[in-house]
Formats: structure tokens, C-alpha cells, sequence
């Protein structure tokens, strides 16, 4: 068999983020860093050691308090945006892994649209195949490592198949 090169992904696509998105993503990963976790407790210490010299004035409470407040309001909008660009990822590559498998239901994908109601009825189904999976006590009944050797080469032969196709397209 033909080994195919691996080629990088192309990542055009992150010119055209926003600079509320590049902002929001830098944040993000700033204040979940340890490094920003010691810079607030820096600040914590030092406003707590600040205390006697200002007498636990009114004032000196305000700031932390409206110091916290700013920032914990600004990150709100931050984190929320991260998080929806990343639950918006995740749902696409969730309905690609359906989409691709034919054995999937495809009434899944989208799933997240569903009221309450409809998704407790599709839990059940899948509580009770759970149930009927804890039942299997050996793991290789429903993993091999034949099973993923043939799902890579099933793989394999249909990226070729797309691939001819789209050099027969092109011409």
C-alpha cells in the first residue's frame, strides 16, 4: 500500500477571527495560567498587608472590592465567548465523528437542539445499551486491535477514493 505524505492543516481561517476573538482567546489562556493565579494572590497579600497602614479604612476595603468586581465582570464576557466558540468546535467535530460512521444515528447530530423532553427519551436508549454493555465482561469483545487495524485501512482506502475523485474533478 501506498504510504500518502502527511500534510499540515491549513489555518487560513484564523486570519479572519475577530479581534474580540484573538482578544478573548488571549485571556483566556493569561488568567488560566499559573502565573496569573500568583499575580492576584500577589495582590491579595499586598492588599491584606496594606490594611494597618490605611487602619482597614472604608476606602481600603472599596478597592478590593471594586477591583474584583470590575474584573470578574469583564471576565465573565470573556470566558462565556471562549466557551461558546469551544462548544460550537466540539458539537462539529462531534457530528463529523456521526456523520462519518455509518453504523451512527444521524438523528444525533444537531442533538443539542432538542427540548428536555426529547433528549430524556434518547438517554433511556442509551442507559439502557450502557446496561447492556456492562453485561460484555471481556473488553476485547468489543475492541481489538484487528478492529482498529481494519477501521484505519477502511479509512485509508476511502481518503484515497476521495482523493482520485478530486484529481478526476479538477481536470
Amino acid at each position: 500500500m501506498k504510504k500518502v505524505p502527511a500534510t499540515k492543516p491549513h489555518h487560513r481561517h484564523h486570519r479572519h477571527k475577530s479581534l474580540f476573538d484573538r482578544f478573548s482567546a488571549a485571556v483566556t489562556r493569561a488568567t488560566g495560567s499559573s502565573s496569573a493565579f500568583q499575580i492576584a494572590l500577589s495582590v491579595v497579600v499586598i492588599w491584606a498587608v496594606t490594611g494597618p497602614i490605611f487602619e482597614f479604612s472604608n476606602t481600603w476595603q472599596l478597592v478590593i472590592n471594586t477591583g474584583t468586581t470590575i474584573v470578574t465582570f469583564l471576565m465573565v464576557f470573556v470566558i462565556q465567548q471562549s466557551q461558546n466558540k469551544e462548544t460550537v468546535a466540539i458539537q462539529l467535530k462531534l457530528n463529523e465523528l456521526i456523520a462519518s460512521d455509518s453504523a451512527a444515528n444521524n438523528r444525533l447530530v444537531d442533538i443539542e437542539d432538542l427540548s428536555a423532553e426529547e433528549l430524556a427519551v434518547l438517554k433511556k436508549f442509551y442507559v439502557k445499551l450502557a446496561r447492556l454493555a456492562e453485561t460484555d465482561d471481556d473488553v476485547h469483545a468489543s475492541h481489538s486491535l484487528d478492529e482498529a487495524e481494519g477501521r484505519h485501512s477502511a479509512k485509508l482506502s476511502v481518503t484515497d477514493k476521495a482523493r482520485i475523485h478530486q484529481t478526476h474533478a479538477s481536470r
